[in-house]
């Protein structure tokens, strides 16, 4: 089973050379910290930084700079800050080529829910929907079950959803998932979790073909 950073390490091996990335709030935040050091990625957050680094280190922090869950964050060497028009011209123009987000449930068919729950407070929406609508490869960084140990990749979600059949690939700390027009294709196990236990977390329906490796991570 992987913890909040394995996940990130595992999501990291999507990264490619060349891509534009958006970091969504969470567990995404933390993929700039695995990214292979032989390719050139630009990763992009919302509130108008282009070319992001991992977190500083303690006592190295700049409280000026920082992504758009107000983490204090560091660039690289030719990052750019802009204002958020520009920011989501760039989102809404289709030149992000990978959109990592968090989530609070998908579905089957691809749907997401991960900025509301009804009956409590929330700050607002974010840049979630606009990347949701404007990114053709998601993928969406979660836990597989819930607190209570409910599954939260579902038939159909529960929340108000954020955008509609567009996650490409989910990566939990039980497993990576492809979204398919048949439902959840299992990829991989995380390290020492069986298929049965995938099963019995998931609620929306799991294709499983053959026998299904291991992350490598």
């Amino acid at each position: 089973m992987l913890d909040k950073n394995g996940i990130a390490k595992r999501i990291a091996q999507e990264v490619k050379d060349g891509y534009y990335v958006n970091l969504g709030i969470g567990i995404p935040t933390l993929v700039a910290n695995f990214v292979r050091d032989d390719i050139n990625v630009e990763f992009q957050s919302e509130n108008g930084v282009l070319g992001m680094g991992p977190f500083p280190f303690e006592g190295e922090e700049d409280a000026d700079i920082i992504n758009a869950g107000k983490q204090t964050i560091t660039t690289l060497p030719g990052a750019s800050f802009f204002d958020s028009a520009t920011s989501f011209g760039m989102i809404r123009g289709q030149h992000v080529d990978l959109t990592i987000l968090g989530a609070m449930e998908v579905a089957e068919n691809g749907d997401i829910a991960n900025w509301k729950i009804p009956g409590k407070m929330v700050k607002g929406m974010g840049g979630a929907m606009d990347l949701v609508a404007s990114a053709e490869n998601i993928i969406v960084a979660m836990m597989h079950t819930n607190r209570a140990g409910e599954s939260k990749l579902l038939k159909r979600c529960s929340l108000p959803l954020t955008g509609v059949g567009c996650v490409t690939k989910i990566v939990t700390n039980l497993a990576v998932l492809e979204v398919t027009p048949a439902g959840f294709k299992l990829v991989e196990r995380a390290p020492g979790v069986t298929v049965d236990e995938i099963k019995a977390a998931t609620e929306g329906h799991l294709i499983v073909e053959g026998s299904v490796p291991e992350m490598p991570i």
